[in-house]
């Protein structure tokens, strides 16, 4: 498909716009395309939605802001020519962190949230979020978002598929994880688990803890100290049953802590699975704890994390409580379960890119191609615990052969280039739940490999040009580049998206071009969901996700834009050096050289 280079956006983002811009980020280069408004809207590039200011308590409702432009990243070496024609190469829409998430279940442990920002237990902080009751009715607006946009904003290519990279649900129960499947397939949800007639945790006013937003009443200090609104009828609301949009897309998954470990960070255990589908909702320490100075309190916690057998007799004994209806669907389960269940779907591809092979074999990493590109999809998540990864060194030998399978030279471990001209080149695309900078989970004697490594592997091939990940709820562009005597040069991107449960709520869009000039360009824009600006009615999942996206903005312990991530990690424009000459520059090149000797003859 050919595409006819672009003049920068003019108006407001014109002179004035772009000569603002230039305090934030050090890119110098910052080009938007002059496209039809149809493909910007929705879109982060027509306007961001962002804090107001803040009132009673540090509170602030939302507001909007101008829509930011794309900002050109040339970190990996070079520079598109101009207004050539270029290739489409690609056009997917990338979900990440849906945490869709069972709020009233006994095997989650609200009350470890108070002590997440004590060093050494930061894994804890989200243990309890106030926007937590409505994550499957963001997703569907995210969903609903993606559904309006329809297409990539810089190229007008329709989206050819969705990736969904972790943490789709957030406790690894089996009803969380047909949550989220019948979410993207477009089926009936309904987020609601035990009493199906009440609402059974810890934010109703059954002996209510004023550590946690009370909505109903408005009881306790998020509502007393923090702004949160009374928001009546909202516990019902979040429960009810809705129709899900449906992606209407091939959608593919990767898996995520959250998605094969108890709140992202515990192995699952007889006692865990005993709780999760039982009448007993633990609520608090022991009052004797917690009369102890805080550094017992954290041992004793740590204690129970460790499932001693002491602290969890105590805690079992003489722990806050509640009593709620129990429910077998709320049931820990493991990889292959969860892989096997992605083939009881009405969405496409059956498995949603698990094979009949990573069931029988217990795994969850597998390809997927897609024209010219070739989808590499990780599975870093340890099963032994931590919220962390890495990989295991079959997985590893396993990602090296993929590359070569698609590669027709690379770089020897010496840093020799290695030639196998009978191979069919093809962009080879990561995608996992882990950052390289998350996956520093190996424990000793485990021969689990790390970030680091996998990142040295994958500049060996110049093939790899992206890596698409999430895991930490904010958006980040980081390159990745070749040292500068390589034989090679280059490197690839890492690409990072923000989360649906934190704010700023959001996904992203990723388009590939071949500037037919020797550059491949990636575009990265940010969506916002469906959701409206200002929060309103209780009737509809936009309105309930408003609400959400609201709530996330004030979460007490982080009111700042950290999780946007700086202006040049948001809506981008990345420059890679083309790995190999497409058939179109192929094309354009011998065009031009028949144009050169037909000018030179007398």
């Amino acid at each position: 498909m050919g595409l006819t280079r672009r003049a920068f956006l003019g108006g407001a983002l014109g002179a004035a716009g772009t000569a603002a811009l230039a305090g934030l980020d050090p890119f110098p280069a910052r080009r938007a395309l002059a496209l039809p408004a149809p493909f910007m809207a929705g879109t982060t590039l027509e306007q961001v939605i962002v804090r107001g200011t803040a009132g009673a308590g540090g509170y602030a409702t939302l507001v909007t802001g101008p829509g930011e432009p794309y900002l050109r990243r040339t970190d990996l070496g070079g520079l598109p020519a101009g207004d050539g024609d270029s290739r489409v190469m690609a056009c997917f829409a990338q979900l990440t962190d849906i945490h869709v998430m069972d709020v009233q279940s006994p095997a989650r442990f609200e009350f470890f949230d108070s002590y997440g920002s004590i060093a050494g237990l930061s894994d804890l902080i989200s243990a309890y979020r106030p926007n937590e009751l409505l994550s499957a009715q963001v997703g569907d607006a995210m969903v609903a978002r993606l559904r309006q946009v329809q297409h990539g904003p810089a190229t007008g290519r329709p989206l050819q598929f969705t990736i969904v990279t972790g943490d789709n649900t957030d406790n690894c129960q089996f009803n969380e994880l047909r949550w989220y499947i019948d979410l993207l397939d477009g089926q009936s949800v309904r987020p609601d688990s035990g009493d199906l007639t009440r609402y059974e945790g810890v934010m109703d006013d059954v002996a209510p803890d004023p550590y946690f937003w009370h909505p109903e009443s408005g009881f306790g200090t998020p509502s007393s100290a923090f702004g949160f609104p009374t928001v009546p009828g909202l516990l019902d609301a979040a429960r009810a049953p809705f129709q899900a949009i449906g992606l209407g897309v091939p959608w593919y998954a990767a898996y995520g802590n959250h998605d094969g470990l108890v709140q992202g960070s515990v192995a699952r255990t007889p006692l865990l699975q005993q709780l999760a589908t039982g009448p007993l909702k633990l609520t608090g320490l022991p009052p004797s704890i917690l009369a102890q100075p805080l550094s017992t309190q954290v041992s004793f916690l740590v204690g129970l994390l460790r499932e001693d057998p002491t602290a969890v007799n105590l805690e079992l004994s003489q722990g806050s409580r509640r009593i709620v209806t129990p429910d077998p669907d709320r049931r820990i389960i493991d990889r292959t379960t969860t892989v096997a269940e992605h083939f009881n779907t009405t969405g496409t591809p059956a498995g949603h890119g698990f094979t009949a092979a990573n069931v029988s074999q217990g795994t969850a990493y597998y390809t997927f191609d897609i024209g010219l590109i070739h989808g590499i999809v990780l599975d870093t998540v340890v099963s032994a615990g931590g919220a962390d990864g890495s990989l295991d060194p079959g997985q590893l030998a396993w990602l090296e052969a993929q590359l070569q399978a698609v590669s027709r030279r690379w770089l020897s471990p010496g840093g020799d280039i290695v030639t196998r001209p009978g191979r069919h080149n093809k962009l080879a695309l990561i995608f996992s739940h882990h950052t390289i900078g998350t996956m520093g989970n190996v424990p000793a004697g485990s021969g689990r490999i790390g970030g680091d490594e996998v990142a040295v592997l994958l500049l060996r091939y110049p093939n790899a040009i992206l890596w698409v990940n999430g895991h930490t709820h904010r958006n980040q562009v980081i390159p990745h580049a070749r040292a500068a005597d390589a034989a090679i040069s280059g490197g690839f991107w890492e690409l990072n998206t923000a989360a649906h449960i934190d704010w700023p709520e959001q996904s992203r869009i990723v388009e590939i071009v071949d500037n037919l000039d020797g550059t491949l360009s990636v575009f990265g824009t940010i969506l916002d969901h469906a959701g409206p600006v200002a929060r309103g009615g209780l009737s509809t999942t936009t309105a309930l996700a408003a609400l959400s996206r609201e709530l996330a903005a004030n979460d007490w312990q982080d009111r700042t834009d950290f999780r946007r991530g700086s202006i040049g990690d948001r809506n981008v424009e990345l420059v890679v050096p083309a790995p190999f000459a497409s058939s179109g520059q192929a094309q354009a090149v011998s065009a031009a050289r028949m144009a050169q000797r037909a000018a030179s003859r007398p």
